[in-house]
């Protein structure tokens, strides 16, 4: 079996080793890379697979590190400072970008790049992970069901722990507060700003407004101009994002951040084997239109980081292949909205 012209950047993280395993079961054998050449090698001689070590702050350094791959599946967060670097060298080099990222703003720069992405014939396809691809495809078929939506809600229930990477990135936008679209632009508000009750399955669940990717993704993918999403949440959670969000300049400052950093280190890089397997994903998302017709859907599937890894090698593996729109995509523009329902364990249901 030869080595795939694709590179698993960021391959030693907690998602990048589930990612590696699920594209070796997938026949893929990627090229692993990182910035630490120790833990690079040290993975490549155990899984088999080919390596190379660089860091993403020398261009001429990245571009080698790029030479003869047709393909980066990018996993080395915060994408917020390294999702541009990997980025301007995929396009240099005519490559295509794949990440895992959840985070509006590396979205939409991405987005601002599409006229220079199709000329270079090159697919930008971020948040190939459970954020966005599950959201997006439902995000999609829902509105494909409301001719003229006007208002779209995102529901998520995750039932499983955060790894060391998500909580760091979640620890660097304490200060952020929240988002949601309105009239078709991106529209700050206050942490937890708005709750609402979703049925998942087994009932009414209360969740709060978050500024997840889909705030941007699913604009991009539907049309619709009013969008917000949501994360079930116990009460304690919703009112600790809310205080979050008024102690935003104490939370933002170094030494909190500083602190909260080695506490996240301190812990385990993400959950266990064991934990991803009991765990499970939820979603429902309901499109409606201004003269009350409305469409929602449920959507179950694996734990969070476990779908991260089917989805992600599955779109490294169809964008190796002739045929993917070039440009800025998102997950269900690129494969459809029906391409969630092509990885194991997951099931969609109407809520009309």
């Amino acid at each position: 079996m030869s080595s795939a012209p694709l590179l698993l950047y960021g391959c030693y993280g907690y998602t990048g080793r589930l990612l590696a395993d699920e594209a070796l079961r997938c026949g893929l054998r990627p090229t692993l890379a990182g910035r630490n050449r120790d833990e690079v090698e040290a993975m490549g001689r155990a899984l088999g697979l080919p390596t190379r070590a660089f860091a993403l702050d020398d261009p001429a350094r990245v571009d080698a590190g790029l030479a003869d791959m047709r393909a980066v599946l990018h996993a080395a967060g915060p994408f917020s400072q390294t999702s541009r670097p990997m980025a301007d060298a995929c396009l240099r080099a005519g490559v295509h970008y794949l990440d895992i990222t959840g985070e509006i703003g590396v979205f939409e720069a991405l987005r601002a790049r599409d006229a220079e992405a199709k000329a270079r014939g090159t697919t930008l396809l971020p948040g190939v992970g459970f954020d966005v691809v599950p959201s997006d495809c439902l995000a999609a078929y829902v509105a494909s069901k409301v001719e003229g939506a006007t208002e779209l809600r995102i529901a998520l229930e995750m039932l499983g722990a955060l790894s060391q990477g998500t909580a760091l990135t979640a620890v660097e936008n304490l200060d952020k507060g929240g988002a949601i679209r309105r009239g078709g632009r991106i529209e700050l508000v206050p942490a937890g700003y708005r709750t609402r009750a979703f049925d998942f399955g087994d009932g009414p669940r209360d969740a709060v407004t978050i500024p997840w990717g889909d705030v941007s993704t699913a604009y991009h993918s539907t049309g619709i101009p009013n969008i917000e999403v949501y994360l079930a949440a116990p009460a304690r959670l919703r009112l600790g994002m809310k205080a979050a969000g008024l102690l935003a300049p104490l939370l933002s400052s170094g030494p909190v951040q500083r602190f909260l950093r080695r506490r996240i280190k301190a812990g385990a890089p993400g959950p266990s084997d064991a934990a991803r397997g009991r765990g499970r994903s939820r979603l429902y998302a309901e499109a409606s239109a201004p003269d009350g017709r409305r469409f929602g859907a449920r959507l179950t599937g694996p734990e969070g980081y476990t779908l991260t890894a089917l989805a992600g090698v599955r779109i490294a593996q169809r964008v190796l292949d002739p045929g993917l729109p070039t440009g800025f995509q998102t997950p269900s523009r690129a494969l459809g909205a029906d391409f969630v329902l092509t990885l194991p364990g997951v099931e969609r249901v109407d809520v009309a």
